[in-house]
């Protein structure tokens, strides 16, 4: 059993159902707590009991960078980890910083859950992202990439490959619905999307394309909202915004419709994705990061080129419900052969075993 403390940014989001999928299969091998900000982290949702819970006064402006660094310095000492498991790009700058110089230290394995110079952003930014990363990575046991297309980008920026791998995000069963949350037109085709209402997840490109064009027998549900600022959209007469629901409800929202709609500028993987395919439901996903590796095109949904919007025009156009459903059930099993969390967590636990033994 090891002392595993667990470090992220903010938990809002796809990291949150990440999160519970670790801590919950961790319970019962190891001594676990979890450090996040109190900025957009919901103590309620979160699968790990109160006293194992730290939140650190946080907004993403450099003023309260120094601050959340010592709070993570203050829990450090007090718990005294043998591993630091740290989870985003924010999160691994403010504890990888602080064990820099150190001689002693706990093991560290990183996921930024998606690049950071990977991003739609300037290229002298991705080098700037690049660099800080391969500094950092000496002071990294094992650095986790949650896609092949992220694990090739890392190499080409000069990431160490030898404490390099690749683990895909994993999520448990779905539970059974007992009743929708919603009441769907049956004789309309229903499509969902999940996530923040921002560039990254390509929400504007999402709106631009309803707005732009009819489609009558298409109805657009919206589950999200704004995270770090607010913005303005004009929603498509089609469109119901249902805003945040609990991570627990997801399944139901995606049983209520026919299928998922992830059109992303940049995504280091999609785990909205996978939640879709356990529920026997097809992707309709743009080209980016790993969703041409969990989407298959024609068989568990569609992939279409971020760059040509005319391209989800059509995808849209042509949607049948029984080409759907179909292409749900092959989801279901492309599901549990690769994506399921139990794979996860034992690839997780091999990384805990080696950074273990390197320590040693």
């Amino acid at each position: 059993m090891a002392r595993v403390l667990h470090i992220s940014e903010f938990t809002k989001g796809g990291i949150e159902t990440h999160l519970n999928e670790v801590l919950k299969y961790q319970s019962a091998s190891h001594d676990i707590y979890l450090m996040a900000s109190e900025q957009n982290t919901s103590r309620d949702s979160l699968r790990i009991s109160p006293e194992r819970l730290y939140l650190y006064p946080y907004k993403r402006e450099p003023k309260y960078f120094l601050r959340a660094m010592r709070s993570i310095q203050k829990k450090m000492n007090e718990i005294n980890p043998d591993i630091v498991h740290v989870h985003g790009t924010f999160a691994g700058f403010f504890l990888r910083t602080l064990l820099f110089l150190k001689r002693k230290r706990p093991a560290v394995i990183y996921c930024s859950h998606g690049w950071a110079f990977l991003m739609d952003t300037l290229p002298w930014k991705r080098r700037l992202f690049a660099w800080v990363e391969k500094v950092l990575s000496l002071r990294t046991d094992f650095i986790i990439n949650i896609s092949q297309h992220e694990y090739q980008m890392a190499m080409n920026y000069g990431l160490p490959p030898d404490k390099s791998v690749v683990v895909y995000n994993g999520v448990s069963d779905a539970l059974p619905a007992n009743r929708l949350p919603i009441a769907v037109k049956k004789d309309k085709i229903n499509l969902l999307f999940v996530g923040r209402f921002d560039r990254q997840k390509g929400f504007d490109l999402l709106l631009e394309v309803f707005n732009e064009n009819q489609f009558p027998n298409v109805n657009l549900y919206l589950i999200g909202d704004t995270v770090l600022k607010r913005v303005d959209y004009q929603y498509p007469d089609s469109a119901v915004k249902i805003g945040w629901v609990d991570n627990s409800e997801i399944d139901r929202y995606m049983q209520a419709c026919d299928a998922l709609i992830v059109p992303s500028r940049w995504e280091g993987f999609g785990l909205v994705a996978i939640e879709a395919l356990r529920n026997k439901k097809p992707v309709i996903a743009s080209n980016r990061g790993a969703l041409p590796e969990i989407i298959l095109h024609g068989v568990n949904g569609y992939i279409f080129d971020f760059d040509k919007k005319e391209e989800l025009v059509g995808i849209i156009q042509s949607l049948s419900k029984s080409k759907l459903e179909k292409m749900g059930q092959t989801g279901g099993k492309i599901f549990y052969q690769k994506f399921h969390s139990d794979q996860m967590n034992e690839q997780i636990e091999r990384l805990y075993a080696g950074a273990g033994m390197e320590r040693r």
